[in-house]
Parts: C-alpha cells; sequence; structure tokens
C-alpha cells in the first residue's frame, strides 16, 4: 500500500496497513541536516530577503529540488505547501523595502521589518496602514478596508506568479499518486479582524456592520482564488488561522458561530463540493471548545493537539476520533528541547492513545520548528516504525 492510498484510507475511516507519518512543516535548519545543503525550503527570511533582491531563480530552484529531496529520504506520507515552500511573489512596481541595518528594513508605506533570531523570519514590527487592513487571527491580510468599503468584488482577484505553478507542477507531478498531496487554496475566513489583533477585537462589538460586510466580501473573494490556487492533482487542502490561545478561544464559540460560522461553512462546501477536496484544520492553541464547530463544518482532519495548551490526545481521540482524522500526537517542545527518550516515550504513548480504530496521522503538534534537535527529530521517527503498524 502507497502513501496516497494509505491516507486515503484513514481519512475515509478505514484501517490501512499502518499508522500514516506526516509534518505540517519542517523548517530550513532541519532540511539542510537532512539534505546536506543550503535550502532556502522553509527559509522564511533567507526567502524573503531574496525576493527583494530579485533572486527569484534561485528560490524556483531550490523549492523544487530541495522539496523532492527532502520527501524522497524521508519517506513520509504527506506533502504540504505551507509558506517558503512554493509562492513567488507576482512582479510589482513598488521598490522593496529598503535595508536600514542588519536586521531592519523600512518599505515605501513607512512599514518597518526587523529579522527575528528566535523565529529566522523577517516580521512587520510597525504597520502604519494596520487600522485599514482585514486579517485573520494568523496574521494574513484578507484585504484592504477600502475594497471592503467599496463593496465590488474585484473581477479578477491577484492570482499567482505562473512560477508558483512551475513549483506546484513539478513537486505534485513527482509524488502525484504515491504521496497523499496537501495543495494551496484560497484559503479560509477564521475569525476576521481589522487593524490587527487589539483594534480588530473591539470591532467585532463596535463595528458588527462593518464586519458583516467584511466577511460576505471575503466568502465570495476566497471562493473566487480557489480557480487559481487549488491544483487538480491535489488530495486536499490545509488551513491554519488560529482560533484560540493556550487558555482557551479567541472568541467564545457563541460568538463565532454568530458571526464567522456561515462563512466558513461556505469555504469549505465550496472546496467539497466544487473542487472534491478534503479540508485539514492546523489550529494551535485550546480548541476544546470549539471541536463541535469544527465537526458541524465539515473539516475532515484536525491538526496540532497541542498537549503544552490544554489539549489531552485522548481526550480528544475519545470525543471526535471517529468524527474527524487526528493528525498530531508529539508535542513540538520535546523535539526542540526534550530528551531522545522522551520523544520514544511520547511517540508510544500517541499510539496508545490514538492509534485504534484508525483515523490517526502521527506528527508533531505544530511543525519541525527551526531550532528542533535533529537528534530528537532522527528519533521521532525511529520509534514511529517500531509502533505504527496495524
Amino acid at each position: 500500500m502507497n502513501s496516497n492510498k494509505r491516507v486515503t484510507k484513514v481519512f475515509a475511516g478505514e484501517i490501512p496497513d499502518r499508522v500514516p507519518i506526516g509534518e505540517f512543516a519542517i523548517d530550513f535548519d532541519t532540511v539542510e541536516k537532512i539534505i546536506g545543503r543550503p535550502t532556502y525550503l522553509r527559509a522564511k527570511a533567507k526567502s524573503k530577503i531574496a525576493f527583494w533582491e530579485n533572486r527569484h531563480e534561485e528560490v524556483i530552484e531550490s523549492y523544487i529540488k530541495d522539496h523532492i529531496e527532502l520527501h524522497e529520504k524521508l519517506g513520509f506520507d504527506i506533502i504540504n505547501f505551507p509558506m517558503a515552500t512554493w509562492a513567488i511573489p507576482l512582479p510589482s512596481d513598488i521598490p522593496p523595502p529598503k535595508k536600514i541595518d542588519d536586521n531592519t528594513w523600512e518599505d515605501s508605506d513607512g512599514r518597518i521589518f526587523k529579522f527575528s533570531d528566535i523565529t529566522h523570519d523577517v516580521v512587520c514590527v510597525k504597520d502604519p496602514l494596520a487600522e485599514q487592513t482585514l486579517y485573520t487571527m494568523d496574521h494574513e491580510i484578507l484585504a484592504q478596508v477600502e475594497d471592503v468599503e467599496i463593496g465590488d468584488l474585484p473581477a479578477e482577484p491577484p492570482g499567482l506568479d505562473p512560477r508558483s505553478w512551475d513549483i506546484l507542477n513539478a513537486v505534485i507531478g513527482h509524488f502525484s499518486g504515491r504521496k497523499f498531496i496537501i495543495g494551496p487554496s484560497g484559503g479560509e475566513i477564521g475569525i476576521v479582524l481589522e487593524g490587527g489583533m487589539e483594534h480588530g477585537m473591539m470591532a467585532l462589538i463596535t463595528k458588527k456592520d462593518f464586519i458583516e460586510k467584511s466577511v460576505d466580501y471575503l466568502v465570495k473573494k476566497q471562493n473566487k482564488l480557489d480557480e487559481k490556487m487549488i491544483h487538480p492533482q491535489s488530495d486536499a487542502v490545509i488551513w491554519g488561522a488560529d482560533f484560540a490561545y493556550n487558555m482557551g478561544g479567541f472568541i467564545s464559540p457563541k460568538m463565532f458561530r454568530d458571526m464567522f460560522f456561515a462563512a466558513n461553512k461556505a469555504r469549505v462546501d465550496n472546496i467539497k463540493k466544487k473542487y472534491g477536496k478534503h479540508v485539514v484544520k492546523h489550529c494551535c492553541g485550546n480548541v476544546n471548545e470549539f471541536f463541535d464547530l469544527f465537526v458541524e463544518l465539515g473539516y475532515d482532519c484536525y491538526q496540532s493537539i497541542q498537549q503544552s495548551g490544554g489539549m489531552d490526545l485522548a481526550d480528544v481521540k475519545r470525543r471526535i476520533g471517529q468524527k474527524m482524522v487526528l493528525w498530531g500526537g508529539v508535542p513540538v517542545e520535546l523535539i526542540i528541547d526534550g530528551s531522545m527518550d522522551d520523544v520514544r516515550r511520547e511517540i508510544k504513548a500517541a499510539m496508545d492513545n490514538a492509534k485504534d480504530q484508525g483515523r490517526f496521522i502521527l506528527g508533531t503538534t505544530h511543525t519541525i520548528a527551526v531550532g528542533s534537535n535533529y537528534d530528537n527529530f532522527m528519533a521521532m521517527i525511529d520509534e514511529y516504525w517500531k509502533h505504527c503498524d496495524y
């Protein structure tokens, strides 16, 4: 049984030959140890700076060659396309940000960007236009407020640089039919914020009419983006807007149902009915109160199960393990700074708690993040093979 058939069986609620294994993302420092050379793959800061410096072809070559080699060597069952693995920015007449010092840039709109030594990303630390922007909880920019105020959906939402499709075609074409492919889409609605977290939370109460109008606009916009972004050879899409922090939801389940449920259900229905793809939901934090909503929305799989956020794998399995596929089980914190013995014990515990009756994929509770201990990751894979068979 190959990987594609194995994961497809899991999504169908059937028992495969073994528990599948996969990761939402594997960051560049671990990729480099596996393939034995520098890479742009999941090197978010390095890729962004290369784009600013017009070195697109270097990045494209790495995204194709290194993604293929990584998964050939790992032998995991799932191929995913998170940030810094496939998307090439469209050509623009806007000048790139100007470098102020070794770790700081400023763009023509006055946004200030800084390099984070913790995440190895370039993040916006000052945005004069923040209150004119609609965001999701994971800070994805959904639209500019003036677009929503106009109220007219653009005839053709911005698409992709054709070279992005070259990357998708190359990697997906190489693995299609062998691996389970989770490709890009127009994305979810999530929880819509006007002007970022603090301002946006207030807007949920004080500007309900505007938020309602924004949500309606975004559903139409992202349904159209699906036409440009869903790859015909993909098996599923994955969405990553967060709903909660470690103590519970950013908003109550009731507020989510009242304001955002219908929009997210429309997005799920568009993916399933029009394109026939599974929908995987990645979400950090303590989402115990949201599980019934996740099932009702039609998510096929929940990826994360953050133990450090109060999520218990055995409890989650009892509650929704026959309604959704669960993907996770290994705390990323152990991969970063635990011992190999800790990791091995957690693999066995995850299998004991979630393997029974299927609908389980082993992986970390988030990603193989920057700073992960390579030996711990190798111990995770080695121990997986001891317990994965049905």
